[in-house]
């Protein structure tokens, strides 16, 4: 009789990828009001929060997406601080 191995885990790595990734994007949002008036930080603040709701809700149907949304979140944050520099000069 052959000696049985345990068997490697089979949880993917993706959620908690993305999990991270969101986590380090608080701190950009969270950090926000520094270069936005405060009405814009807290609609910034209240978009991280619904992505992190929808990443939850991701988790167990969709785990390959969530670092994908994570990279959205950020690519979000520096879109809307850059535009609003721009267009409606932010942090001048």
């Amino acid at each position: 009789m052959a000696k049985s191995h345990p068997r490697r885990n089979d949880t993917p790595a993706a959620p908690f990828i993305g999990m991270a990734g969101m986590s380090c994007a608080f701190f950009l949002y969270a950090a926000s009001g520094l270069l936005t008036p405060w009405w814009a930080a807290v609609g910034l603040m209240l978009v991280w929060a619904v992505l992190l709701f929808l990443a939850t809700a991701w988790w167990t149907p969709r785990p390959h997406w969530l670092p994908y949304l994570a990279v959205f979140t950020v690519v979000f944050w520096f879109a809307t601080v850059n535009a609003g520099a721009y267009w409606l000069g932010w942090g001048t």
